[in-house]
């Protein structure tokens, strides 16, 4: 977009081209929203091609205030005018067919733009776009390969009642925990070649996928590459997985925590730096060592991760993961190929050397949560501090200090000025806002358990 608004003629042509010879009927404008929702409109092909040469499709700038529960931050301090709009102007690099439809139907990511021809600086995929302009000023170009895990769960309509699993292939359903079971894996093969099918057909490049330690918990892994391009996939796949269970009459989450007594879910974002004129790594010094670069980035992330908290643990089920009888970190020690770890250095070699964020969970915005730990990552370079010594020994018998409930992480971010420079402080705001706003919503509820041992007892 040369003006924020415009494509190039020959980037219009080709994309008409492409639309009309595929016989495509209508196209998703997908806008990622705080929470990673797909907000935006259907539009018809026709209607799609002239907005693409105009300036984008008109939508609400209250959509980018608004709570998982569908609620908008009335009195936000951020959207000034909520019921004014913004464009949503799609990246046509992401356009991609929707596999899952019997007529041809595409999908495109948007980014939001001021009518004006301003980039909206609190929409999520801006705040990522913003955290990679600042390693650019530096000459530097982050490399994030994301890890993400979910569960197949039976199809259950009433919130009130707990999630079971779903029977497999041979009709039975899983029981013990199964941690890199082969033969457990195939009992969804149907699913997961679904879910392997779709993600060819969008450009969703897939590596390994294992069976986690929860029952019909799965972890599939992305193949490294450009941040903005992983988070674009990941945002995705989280409707493709949904898609392909719902196709086999089962449901896929991405709950944090689904369960009350199982493993919860993780999004492990490992992350590189290159330079960008030499494409070589920062991490690894000429002889293969470690560069010094590799331990400030460390360091940023233990002085920050925990103010980032709510970029990764975005819910309040989210901290149901974060807790010590749980394989979910606890701390942000660092470690060498020590899973128990909130960072981890994997054993690699030298060019591939990086490091593995284990604190963002599964239900995690793809865009903030790799935002987040890049610009954790980023001021640990600027600061040049040395972290705190490697952690040798199981991390969980290490004091707790990450932060222990929702409420506790926005108080902690809040107040965290370099973060707020690095990921722009309008949109720490308006994230503040909606979050917030998700926290009082959440304590107007009277769960099961305050019935259970309060209404008799006290």
């Amino acid at each position: 977009m040369s003006d924020g608004f415009h494509l190039s003629e020959a980037a219009l042509a080709q994309t008409i081209d492409w639309l009309r010879s595929r016989k495509v009927d209508e196209v998703e404008c997908l806008l990622p929203d705080a929470n990673g929702m797909m907000r935006g409109k259907i539009v018809p092909r026709e209607d799609f091609i002239r907005a693409l040469d105009s300036q984008g499709l008109r939508v609400p700038e209250s959509i980018l205030v608004q709570s998982v529960t569908g609620h908008t931050v009335d009195d936000t301090l951020v959207a000034a005018e909520i019921d004014s709009d913004i464009r949503a102007v799609p990246d046509v690099a992401t356009l991609r067919l929707v596999p899952w439809y019997e007529e041809p139907t595409a999908q495109v990511i948007c980014d939001a733009w001021t009518t004006d021809g301003r980039r909206v600086d609190y929409a999520p995929r801006s705040v990522l776009r913003h955290v990679l302009e600042c390693y650019a000023e530096r000459g530097l170009t982050p490399v994030v390969a994301p890890e993400l895990e979910f569960y197949l769960v039976e199809k259950n309509n009433d919130p009130d009642l707990p999630l079971i699993s779903p029977p497999g292939i041979s009709g039975r359903r899983e029981s013990g925990r199964q941690a890199y079971g082969i033969e457990a894996a195939n009992e969804f093969d149907p699913v997961v070649e679904d879910i392997y099918d779709y993600c060819d057909v969008q450009q969703i490049e897939i590596g390994t996928m294992a069976h986690e330690s929860g029952p019909v918990q799965l972890e599939m892994n992305f193949k490294h590459g450009d941040a903005l391009a992983l988070a674009d996939q990941v945002f995705l796949f989280k409707r493709t997985v949904r898609q392909a269970a719902l196709r086999h009459k089962m449901f896929a989450t991405f709950m944090a925590q689904p369960h009350e007594n199982e493993p919860g879910s993780a999004m492990h974002v490992h992350q590189s730096v290159l330079e960008t004129a030499t494409g070589s790594n920062i991490f690894t010094a000429q002889d293969g060592s470690d560069a010094p670069a590799l331990l400030h980035y460390i360091s940023g992330l233990q002085r920050y991760v925990p103010a980032a908290m709510p970029l990764f643990c975005p819910n309040v089920n989210s901290f149901r993961r974060i807790r010590l009888e749980s394989d979910a970190p606890i701390n942000v020690h660092w470690g060498r190929d020590n899973r128990t770890c909130g960072l981890r250095v994997p054993d690699s070699p030298p060019e591939a050397r990086r490091v593995e964020n284990r604190v963002v969970g599964a239900d995690a915005n793809p865009y903030l949560a790799i935002a987040g730990t890049l610009a954790c990552g980023l001021l640990g370079l600027e600061e040049e501090l040395q972290p705190e010594p490697m952690v040798t020994i199981d991390a969980h018998t290490l004091p707790f200090t990450l932060p222990l409930h929702h409420h506790q992480a926005l108080e902690l971010l809040k107040g965290c000025a370099p973060l707020g420079r690095v990921l722009g402080q309008r949109f720490v705001d308006a994230f503040i806002e909606v979050k917030t706003l998700e926290w009082r919503l959440y304590n107007k509820v009277i769960s099961s358990w305050e019935r259970e041992y309060l209404l008799l007892n006290v």
